[in-house]
């Protein structure tokens, strides 16, 4: 299967909940061993990054994709 997605993560299903419509899957994930971001440089001066610092990372997406391999 083909999708567009690049990033992937590996995870276990926890539950499956489902109604007419939708399900919600819930599933737990192994930390990624490395991610990326891409932000202005303008943005990296204001908040002094440096290679060394500790960052939290907050994740937004509009779709988290399940494929099962």
């Amino acid at each position: 299967m083909n999708y567009g997605a690049r990033n992937k993560i590996v995870a276990k299903v926890n539950s499956v909940k489902s109604d007419e419509i939708m399900s919600l899957v819930k599933l737990s994930v192994k930390a990624p061993h490395e991610m990326a971001s891409v932000l202005t440089t303008e943005s990296v001066k204001e908040m002094g990054l440096k290679e060394g610092d500790e960052v939290e990372l907050v994740i937004k997406a509009i779709h988290v994709l399940p494929v099962k391999p």
